[in-house]
């Protein structure tokens, strides 16, 4: 299966589903942590978070392709 553009609040929900705690907010952008990890996420906005975006958020957090869409 491919990723797809996901909407903040479906974001936030499967991290939180992956273990991770937040979002929190410092400074100009949210984050959630996870152990001793700290992901900066996007601001909440009017649009999907898109593919491109969305990937490299995964690859920073060590979350694979598989969990994300296993995360629902």
């Amino acid at each position: 299966m491919r990723l797809a553009p996901v909407s903040h609040s479906e974001f936030v929900r499967r991290f939180r589903q992956l273990g991770w705690d937040g979002p929190y907010q410092r400074g100009s952008h949210p984050y959630m942590l996870k152990d001793d990890r700290v992901q900066t996420i996007p601001n909440p906005h009017h649009h999907d978070i898109s593919v491109d975006l969305l990937s490299r958020i995964l690859r920073q957090a060590g979350i694979s392709r598989q969990e994300w869409l296993q995360a629902h």
